[in-house]
């Protein structure tokens, strides 16, 4: 896999994909938002009340998954000192205010994606994105690369090592996929940057 994105100018990008890359971008995407999970709503569409969406409280404690707990994260506190009960009250309070709108901007950015994969018709080609669609698509890819980052349990240390795995380790294509992101997000940086 090689498409990478290039600069448009603006703030705006193009990204060239073959059929198998914008296959594999798209199967990610469908899963962060299976992982994600529906809207206060329940199917994500809208059909919720918007009043009472106004007013809607997320839940108080971190998601027990891993990898949503990376992406939601607590915002006060140390992981490693969880007997502080202030901080964990703290964290409780900014996550039933804020976890509902942090959700919904991953599950529309993951979902821009899949909409503009889509636009290639199940076939690769160019997709290009204005400067407010590139940050769209950072975001999203920034999500699913930590989402596999913890699903291989990378850290700083061995990441380096990832790209010496043997053919037959059965991680190898999710190492795959996750170096490729992260090609991805540096070459979507790098063209917006221009």
């Amino acid at each position: 896999m090689a498409g990478l994105f290039e600069s448009a100018g603006g703030g705006s990008a193009v990204l060239a994909l073959d059929e198998l890359e914008a296959s594999v971008l798209r199967s990610l995407e469908v899963q962060m938002l299976e992982l994600i999970g529906p809207g206060p709503g329940g199917d994500g569409e809208g059909d919720a009340d918007p009043l009472a969406a106004l007013f809607a409280e997320g839940p108080t404690e971190a998601p027990a998954d891993p990898a949503l707990a990376r992406l939601f994260p607590d915002a006060y506190g140390d992981p490693e000192r969880p007997s502080d009960e202030e901080a964990r009250e703290a964290a409780a309070e900014f996550r039933r205010y804020t976890e509902l709108d942090l959700r919904a901007r991953k599950r529309d950015d993951a979902l821009h994606v899949v909409r503009s994969l889509d636009g290639l018709g199940g076939e690769g080609g160019l997709v290009e994105l204005d400067a407010a669609a590139a940050l769209r698509w950072l975001g999203a890819l920034n999500d699913l690369r930590l989402t596999l980052g913890v699903r291989l349990e990378v850290t700083d240390e061995d990441e380096q090592g990832l790209y010496g795995l043997p053919d037959g380790d059965d991680r190898k294509p999710l190492v795959m996929a996750y170096l490729w992101l992260g090609a991805l997000q540096e070459s979507l940086l790098e063209a917006i940057a221009d």
